[in-house]
């Protein structure tokens, strides 16, 4: 018997897990519940009913506004064990729901002065993403002209690069493209400076390739393959040509091998095709956006493109329409803020969401490059693919890569939303809850005792048992209960037998069906005839009448009979009714248990 106890505690654990684990992100924040009493409920009896939850509970239910009396909403302060409760009594009964009432925030947005300016950033959704990832410990390499420490990366993390036109470490920017593609990766970002980044906790990867001159798909390919063998996640390339390249495509292949994704930009010659690298098969070709979500008039489309991103588009003189970074002025070498267009202003939008995505948790770059595409925001009518599978939309990236999973601060918020780690909850709910139940135990066990000095019986596991059901149940396993999932199980074997019908119909009030001596009855008409299970009938006799013995002192609430000197009454009439069940099924069997 005690280890089909231990198995069925097992079982029960692991289906709490199980059930409850699922829906942790989804918990959120809340000091007050909303109740929305249905239309057909006349408003004396609302008023009636708030009344008497202020009564009862010492709160005061009030209009959530002047627009809410018809809609009968009212606001109460409360926390979820009173939402638990409110769901249970006899109110849900007369409302359409009975729900928190969710605190929502306004979505982070950093500090940075001229973040107002970066238009680019708010139309992928990147604030909503930055919610749950900013890109911690995620290396993205910058395969480009280099990158220079402006006063905007101070903060930016990096790890070693390579400059391969020098063949030296030190890989600083001379032109200024390189920097200002980091910048969009990783801008320092809540410095109070500048401007800001998408993937801000990133670490970049300075790779120098290119020069005035431009750079060889030798270097290129070289590049390419340092990233991947020194720890990068993700490399950007906002570089291309129109030739193809063997050691380039092989160099693609193998940092895809080693788990990297390559994003590359489509060029911007406004052709029918992208360039190469982008155009390579585990490569991501990124064609440019405009502010308003067009396709920018330079940008390249059709075969090799697989996503769009806001890439600028400026008018001479006015740069608003640009992507605006730190970087340099290639003709002074000095820090400045500017707004370039193009493709290879998109292509490092696509490269932080993917470093985004990695930090949220999905590991493979197929699978990355499968949620940057299915996230993304589809343009319905693209008949020459402008924009692949639609505008890059962080938010959704993010979100479609942390479905189902399970982070330490979803679980951790979850613990505390529900009170696990209020001590007090390991005591169900406290003392208040969990005294009572040890007295229904103790009640049985008592008066077990008592009609044992009469009726000699020898103590066994079918009494026992039928003691702890009667009086209280497994009441350890309410502890589990969880408002806004399936619960029943953890009620069912939680209950004694008086509080079946509350469990069933989800009230605090006990149905006199059950708290009454009826199912003792059948239990002891059934199992009579039986030596051994007889006894469980007898223990469960007894346990429901501590069990309603002491609800009629603690909480006399029955189905119909109110609260009062009726539900008291009837209350303990049916305790004394059990008792007087289980000393006469007790005597045909006295020398025997």
């Amino acid at each position: 018997m005690r280890k089909l106890l231990i198995l069925c505690l097992f079982v029960l654990g692991l289906s709490f897990t199980l059930f409850n684990f699922k829906g942790l992100a989804s918990q959120g924040e809340f000091d007050s519940i909303v109740l929305d009493f249905r239309e057909d409920v006349p408003a004396a009896q609302i008023t009636e009913q708030v009344s008497a939850i202020a009564q009862q509970y010492n709160l005061n239910p009030r209009l959530n506004s002047e627009f809410s009396l018809s809609d009968h909403v009212y606001i109460v302060k409360g926390d979820r064990q009173l939402l638990k409760t409110l769901k249970k009594s006899a109110l849900a009964k007369q409302t359409e729901y009975i729900e928190p009432n969710y605190i929502y925030k306004a979505l982070e947005v950093p500090n940075d002065p001229d973040y107002g300016k970066q238009w680019n950033l708010r139309s992928i959704n990147v604030e909503q993403a930055w919610e749950d990832t900013k890109g911690k410990d995620i290396t993205v390499a910058v395969i480009d002209t280099g990158v220079t420490r402006v006063p905007d990366l101070k903060d930016t993390k990096f790890v070693k690069g390579y400059n391969f036109i020098t063949d030296q470490i030190e890989a600083s920017d001379d032109i200024g493209h390189g920097t200002h593609v980091a910048g969009t990766i990783a801008q320092s970002t809540n410095n109070g400076y500048g401007v800001a980044g998408i993937a801000y906790e990133a670490s970049i990867m300075p790779i120098k390739v290119l020069d005035m001159g431009g750079g060889t798909v030798a270097d290129i390919a070289e590049g390419i393959r340092f990233a991947a063998d020194n720890g990068a996640d993700v490399i950007n390339m906002s570089l291309g040509g129109s030739g193809e390249s063997q050691i380039m495509e092989e160099a693609v292949n193998y940092a895809h091998a080693k788990g990297v994704v390559v994003v590359a930009a489509a060029g911007n010659e406004s052709r029918n095709s992208a360039s190469y690298p982008a155009r390579y098969p585990y490569a991501i070709g990124v064609a440019a956006l405009d502010a308003a979500g067009q396709k920018a008039s330079y940008s390249n489309f059709g075969a090799g493109v697989d996503i769009s991103a806001p890439g600028g588009l400026t008018d001479g003189e006015n740069t608003a329409g640009g992507i605006l970074q730190e970087t340099i002025n290639y003709e002074t070498g000095l820090p400045t803020f500017a707004s370039f267009q193009g493709t290879s202003m998109a292509a490092p939008h696509v490269a932080g969401v993917a470093a985004l995505v990695k930090a949220a948790g999905v590991k493979e770059p197929d699978e990355i490059i499968n949620v940057l595409k299915q996230s993304a925001r589809v343009v319905q009518e693209d008949p020459l693919n402008h924009f692949g599978a639609g505008h890059l939309d962080a938010a959704g990236a993010v979100k479609l890569a942390i479905k189902g999973q399970i982070t330490f601060r979803d679980f951790f918020r979850w613990l505390r939303d529900h009170g696990y780690l209020n001590p007090v909850f390991w005591i169900d709910g406290g003392a208040i809850a969990l005294l009572p139940k040890i007295a229904m135990v103790l009640g049985s066990y008592l008066l077990a005792w008592f009609l044992r000095n009469y009726f000699p019986f020898a103590w066994s596991w079918s009494l026992t048992s039928g003691l702890v059901a009667g009086s209280s149940g497994l009441f350890f396993l309410r502890g589990f209960y969880i408002f806004d999932l399936p619960q029943w199980p953890f009620r069912f074997m939680g209950s004694s037998i008086p509080e079946l019908g509350n469990t069933i119909q989800g009230s605090t009030a006990l149905n006199p069906f059950f708290a009454s001596v009826l199912i003792p009855l059948v239990l002891i008409a059934l199992l009579l005839g039986h030596p051994k299970w007889k006894w469980l009938a007898i223990g469960s006799a007894l346990g429901v009448a501590s069990c309603l013995a002491v609800s009629a002192v603690v909480s006399p609430a029955v189905w119909g009979l109110g609260t009062g000197v009726l539900a008291r009454g009837f209350l303990i009439a049916n305790a004394l009714l059990c008792y007087g069940l289980a000393h006469l099924a007790s005597k045909p069997s006295e020398q025997t248990a």
